[in-house]
């Protein structure tokens, strides 16, 4: 009997760790990664494994008809953020990769609204990215020090404007000096920006910093302390990464795991 009740035990403390195990991405220079498919609480998981989880403040997590994927984040108020504390990869890399799905809910308000911003003392843009303060939408994609990069770019480049309610895929490669603007896998702008931009030790904010969030939906998150090529931003634009699973359990495609991609 007490054989039996080990046993029972034994079973269910693995049931229970199987399900609380989460699979992660492994690719080389990938830092942080998170999908926005669902929450512990207020915490989304770092898909790298890294444990630098994300803290949402306001914004949400939604599984409705407007999600590009099974999930995303939702920013719905200028005060909404989620904001991970800064770590050592986060604070060191020069050449970077930022790659997401975004959707802007609405048009813009006219001032420039922020969307992701790596803080570092005296700079939000290590990278910063924001809206572009005019009421038609833009992005504004900069690095300090001399706050060089893209000025107002849209889908088909400077000066072209988005639309509310479409799905994009952003991206932008900072090589050395050159900075390569994706959109749908196509490059729509290139900028010669400082090699060694400003660095250090404050955390990186999705939403709100020392400015009002934009108002969007943001989706699948890949944050790299190198510069990709063109093809590998296709190929995680297109869902190709593979998480590995926990021990003893098959390996999944990553695009088979999301639904209701284009």
């Amino acid at each position: 009997m007490r054989l039996m009740m080990y046993l029972l035990a034994v079973a269910l403390l693995m049931i229970s760790s199987a399900l609380t195990t989460h699979a992660v991405i492994e690719d080389e220079g990938l830092i942080l990664y998170f999908s926005f498919d669902e929450a512990e609480g207020n915490v989304v998981i770092d898909g790298t494994g890294g444990g630098n989880d994300g803290v949402i403040d306001g914004a949400e997590i939604v599984n409705d008809e407007v999600v590009h994927g099974k999930g995303a984040v939702l920013f719905d108020d200028g005060n909404d953020s989620v904001t991970v504390d800064s770590f050592a990869a986060l604070e060191q890399y020069t050449d970077n990769s930022y790659l997401f799905w975004l959707n802007f809910a609405v048009l813009n308000s006219g001032a420039w609204n922020q969307i992701i911003a790596k803080k570092a003392p005296g700079s939000d843009r290590s990278p910063g990215i924001w809206t572009c303060n005019r009421v038609s939408l833009h992005i504004h994609y900069r690095f300090n020090p001399g706050n060089a990069g893209s000025l107002c770019v849209g889908p088909d480049g400077e000066g072209d404007e988005f639309a509310a309610g479409d799905w994009h895929h952003i991206a932008g490669i900072k090589e050395g000096t050159n900075f390569k603007f994706y959109i749908d896998g196509e490059v729509v702008d290139e900028q010669t920006v400082p090699a060694a931009h400003t660095q250090g030790t404050e955390k990186l904010y999705i939403g709100k910093t020392g400015y009002a969030s934009a108002l969007f939906y943001i989706d699948e998150l890949f944050v790299y302390d190198r510069a990709l090529s063109g093809g590998e931003v296709i190929d995680i634009m297109d869902g190709l990464l593979t998480p590995v699973e926990p021990k003893d359990k098959l390996t999944t495609t990553w695009g088979h795991l999301k639904t209701g991609r284009d």
